[in-house]
């Protein structure tokens, strides 16, 4: 795929019905952004498994202000998933209880 192509669809995604499917984009990043805030309230260093719990409060905020739409609760169950991965990467600990 060319840089113009990928642009143009980059367009075509900003631009189309986007806004149906998760809303105002507006009001889509201010909902992810109070989420995001309040997540790195005290928080100083962001950590694998903070990315991912971040990327889960994302698609909280698209599931609040968006139609329903089931990839955000797919997504969402995924990133909560990728979460523990790298929360137990990170602990050293074994998860295979």
């Amino acid at each position: 795929m060319q840089a113009k192509e990928l642009l143009e669809k980059a367009v075509a995604l900003v631009t189309g019905d986007r806004s149906d499917t998760h809303g105002n984009m507006y009001k889509n990043h201010e909902n992810i952004a109070k989420l995001w805030n309040g997540y790195m309230y005290n928080k100083r260093t962001i950590y694998p498994e903070d990315v991912a719990n971040m990327m889960e409060l994302m698609k909280v905020a698209r599931r609040k202000i968006g139609g329903l739409n089931p990839d955000d609760y797919i997504d969402g169950a995924g990133y909560a998933a990728v979460a523990w991965r790298c929360a137990v990467e990170e602990t050293g600990l074994d998860d295979e209880e």
